[in-house]
């Protein structure tokens, strides 16, 4: 097996070995992975961090010793906190802007080590913010299917990248986020940090938000924005009506 990691900011993962295949999540600055295949421009990966699996370009990383894998396996690193944290790589005195939720892979104090390279981290982090301040810290940002930043982030990206902040690993898809944590029966019984999720006309689930109390939800549909939330689902008061139908609420 042969694995691999990130050395540039955020790169897309993408659904086929193809540029204008859709971006089904994003891979950020330190996160590690196993390498499944080659093609001639591609590599097929499944994410150390969440199991998701895709295809990234053979330019956008660098290879990762088993051993290193390993210990990042055995040891979580220091996440970035800020919308933006600079990154200064010394191999050519660039500067990398990483986004929230990047990882410090093999940090010396401020400073990263990723393949050859050497980046000096610049500004504070770990400030341990509570979730909800975390999470409203991303008001606004616009919806992007399989994004995790705050310049544009889907729903399940973004209860995933709220949650790992403070330390939990969610899954990738709504869909696989349903099965973690245990059930919450009523809305009436909800704490800060619930996950509800919704359903289509399958019943399939398809969107998730993070619960701020028994009356509203913070998700990202069309942009990351607070909505009311009651026991049929989403009410979007400026479209005057329910736009998401409520399918469970669990409690990680």
């Amino acid at each position: 097996m042969e694995y691999g990691i990130c050395n540039l900011a955020v790169i897309p993962l993408r659904s086929e070995p193809n540029e204008r295949s859709e971006q089904v999540s994003q891979v950020l600055f330190g996160e590690a992975f196993e390498i499944k295949e080659y093609t001639e421009h591609w590599a097929r990966i499944t994410c150390l961090m969440d199991g998701y699996e895709g295809w990234i370009g053979r330019l956008q990383f660098v290879p990762l010793a088993q051993m290193l894998y390993k210990q990042l396996q055995e040891n979580s690193s220091q996440l970035t906190d800020a919308p933006i944290t600079q990154a200064w790589k010394i191999t050519d005195n660039s500067i990398l802007y990483l986004p929230i939720g990047s990882s410090l892979s093999f940090a010396k104090g401020s400073t990263c080590h990723i393949g050859n390279e050497r980046f000096d981290i610049l500004g504070t982090f770990g400030k341990g913010d509570k979730l909800e301040i975390i999470a409203k810290s991303f008001l606004n940002t616009p919806y992007l299917w399989g994004g995790r930043t705050h310049f544009g982030i889907d729903c399940s990206g973004f209860t995933q990248a709220v949650f790992r902040l403070k330390g939990t690993t969610l899954k990738r898809d709504a869909s696989m986020q349903v099965t973690q944590g245990k059930k919450v029966n009523s809305l009436d019984e909800v704490k800060t940090g619930d996950l509800a999720f919704f359903h289509n006309d399958a019943g399939d689930v398809t969107h998730v938000g993070i619960v701020l109390n028994n009356e509203h939800i913070i998700h990202a549909s069309g942009k990351v924005k607070i909505d009311v939330i009651d026991e049929k689902g989403i009410y979007s008061q400026q479209l005057q009506r329910h736009t998401h139908r409520l399918h469970s609420i669990r409690r990680i």
